[in-house]
């Protein structure tokens, strides 16, 4: 019966979302308050039943409701609490699911906190917002029906997949999906204010706080899979340019480039063409991301379903808002005439270069993920594109991009002075430049990845903090810095975390210590400045798996740091083993350890890595979602200054 009226509700939010993308959008183009008024209480019920929906899925996987074959085939009685949960959303039906909720939260908020905006433009966004969710609610109805009932009930289900039931993955695809699906927010109101004709201040104003919150989702939602990767793979590496990662990576550089251009046309008037594609780029490529994950035509272990009837489904959305919103781009463009003028040198400038750099570093990242799928369709070649590539054309534009950065935040708006700025970021070079020399001496004889690496996030650090100093003025007062803006505060502390994620991912790629043996129980072995001993290996029953447990004592210069357990997991129900590595966090190192198969002579092989600034990595993306969300609470943006342009702009009619 639960599962029954979660179907329902499912319904009634597809019939709720096509008079939201309905009547308003007419409503707005005949003027009629009435009709406009229908978008927001459709906003609410829409978000209401999905929720119900949602709940009735989620109920149906807590109490193992093994009549529905989604929790059959994703769930089983014996599994912990937290997975069942996440069970939920750990499977293609599921996720869809927890996609149209986030879609239609999205949509709600813009309904609730929207009343700045002008009514057209309001009723327009959430008439778009709308229209999306109907494409997804019939996608779900017509092909991914997570409602569907078995003829005959089995006594338990088929378990989750191994992989998925982790912590770190739990909670990585409701962010992620945060991240893909806040987008479509920034995608309606570009395609509201093509309809409408006109992009100001105010619109830039509008769209970049849900830019904001999109950027920070996505951010935290990579970093989670990253490091879910790290510690739960055994593989010791945390990117390894798998096309559902780079389905997440690609809009998380359209979405950091859209932030920056809305800057531009909320301070300048300026970019305002280019900001309007930036956000229906950045959507577009989430709904790549969703095509490439759902439709089979690139292999991953990430990739939820190959069914060719889904991927024709989601292309066809895809082609549809993409190419529509394209086509209006294209024919309105003219309409959004540019007020600002800068110089060559200004801030302007340096967000033009920074938007080229993460616009074309996606499109890098783009082609590489799907030349396989075009040599094999074009030449009937089947090509594998793998890490080096990526690793020799992407870092380029970030070498560049992070130069120019403290350069480019540090110069005045309109016109600038090189000279001013370069003078005041004189001793952040020097240090950064010493640094680099310190780890060049240091390591005599290796790459040049980890100076150069060094040198760069140094900089970018070393530069954020130096912008920041100078807001103190000529006599250096300090107490000016606590009256900052908290978007100040936002910027330096995103910029630093930057920072510190390249010297994380230069460190652990330039310095790694790999050691891979078969190791006796009872006899130590040397890793880099380390002694690790196996000491023991034991059976350990767990909820729903046998595990293979190694006890290692960790040791320097005869003094015991740790002991690490390494686990190889083997879960009965899907027979399928896992690894889970047992690592000693330090701030400067991980020492990562992981247990192989058994060998005749009686020991068991293993592999172990010294890691070098491994935790930098999530450190530094730690950093980069709270400068996000310090910006994202400063209500200069957020209500106040919206507030005002809004006052100003009453009484003057859409052109």
């Amino acid at each position: 019966m639960i599962a029954e009226l979660g179907h329902f509700a499912l319904i009634l939010a597809f019939l709720v979302s096509l008079v939201q993308a309905t009547v308003p959008l007419i409503g707005a183009h005949r003027r009629w308050p009435g009709w406009m008024a229908v978008a927001e209480p459709a906003a609410t019920a829409q978000l209401l039943l999905v929720a119900a929906s949602f709940a009735a899925l989620t109920y149906s996987f807590v109490v193992s409701d093994f009549s529905l074959r989604l929790v059959v085939l994703n769930s089983h009685s014996a599994k912990p609490l937290l997975y069942k949960f996440s069970g939920v959303w750990g499977n293609h039906e599921g996720s869809m699911l927890l996609w149209v909720l986030i879609l239609a939260l999205f949509g709600a908020m813009a309904a609730w906190f929207g009343g700045n905006l002008p009514p057209t433009l309001r009723a327009r966004v959430l008439a778009i917002q709308s229209l999306i969710a109907a494409a997804f609610f019939a996608f779900i109805l017509f092909t991914s029906n997570p409602f569907l009932r078995m003829a005959i009930p089995p006594l338990d289900g088929q378990d989750l997949n191994p992989l998925l039931q982790d912590p770190g993955l739990a909670f990585h695809p409701p962010f992620l999906y945060l991240g893909y699906v806040g987008l479509s927010i920034c995608f309606s109101f570009a395609v509201a204010a093509l309809i409408e004709g006109r992009v100001d201040a105010a619109w830039g104003r509008w769209v970049r706080p849900w830019t904001l919150a999109a950027w920070v989702f996505l951010t935290i939602g990579i970093a989670l899979g990253s490091w879910w990767a790290y510690y739960e793979l055994g593989w010791g590496g945390f990117w390894f340019w798998d096309p559902v990662e780079n389905a997440s990576f690609m809009p998380w550089l359209f979405a950091a480039a859209l932030l920056h251009s809305a800057i531009v046309v909320e301070k300048r008037e300026a970019l305002k063409s280019w900001t309007v594609l930036l956000a229906i780029l950045a959507f577009g490529f989430s709904l790549i991301g969703t095509f490439i994950v759902r439709s089979g035509v690139l292999t991953s272990v990430h990739a939820f379903a190959n069914d060719p009837e889904r991927g024709v489904f989601i292309l066809a959305i895809l082609v549809f808002f993409t190419g529509g919103a394209l086509t209006l781009f294209a024919a309105r463009a003219s309409t959004m005439e540019a007020k600002g003028v800068f110089g060559v040198v200004s801030r302007e400038s340096a967000l033009v270069a920074n938007n080229i750099l993460l616009a074309v570093s996606s499109f890098v990242v783009f082609v590489g993920t799907m030349w396989p799928l075009v040599a094999e369709m074009a030449f009937d070649r089947k090509l594998s594109v793998g890490a080096p590539f990526f690793e020799m054309a992407f870092p380029p534009f970030m070498i560049v991009l992070g130069l120019i950065l403290p350069v480019g935040s540090m110069l005045a708006w309109k016109r600038g002075s090189i000279g001013r700025v370069t003078r005041q970021l004189v001793p952040a070079f020097i240090l950064a430049v010493a640094l680099a020399g310190l780890v060049w001496a240091m390591q005599t004889g290796r790459t040049l990845l980890g100076p150069i690496g060094v040198f760069l996030g140094a900089w970018v650090i070393a530069g954020s903090l130096t912008d920041l100093w100078s807001r103190t003025g000529q006599k250096r007062e300090l107490g000016r810095l606590l009256r900052l803006p908290r978007a100040e505060w936002g910027k330096t502390v995103a910029h630093a975390g930057l920072g510190i994620t390249i010297l994380g991912v230069s460190g652990l790629l330039a310095w790694q210590q790999e050691d891979i043996r078969v190791a006796q129980v009872g006899e130590p072995f040397d890793v880099g400045a380390y002694t690790l001993e196996l000491t023991d290996v034991q059976r350990v029953q767990g909820p729903n798996y046998m595990s293979t447990t190694g006890e290692v004592i960790l040791s320097q210069d005869g003094n015991e740091m740790a002991r690490l357990f390494p686990e190889k997991r083997t879960y009965p129900v899907q027979q399928m083993p896992t690894t889970e590595a047992a690592i000693d966090y330090r701030f400067l190192r991980d020492v990562y350890v992981v247990i192989g198969d058994p060998q005749d002579n009686g020991g068991w092989v293993m592999r172990s890595y010294i890691k070098p600034l491994a935790n930098w990595i999530w450190g530094g993306c730690i950093l980069m979602a709270i400068g996000g969300l310090l910006s994202l609470s400063d209500r200069r943006y957020r209500v106040a200054a919206g507030a005002r342009k809004t006052a100003r702009m009453q009484g003057v009619p859409a052109e």
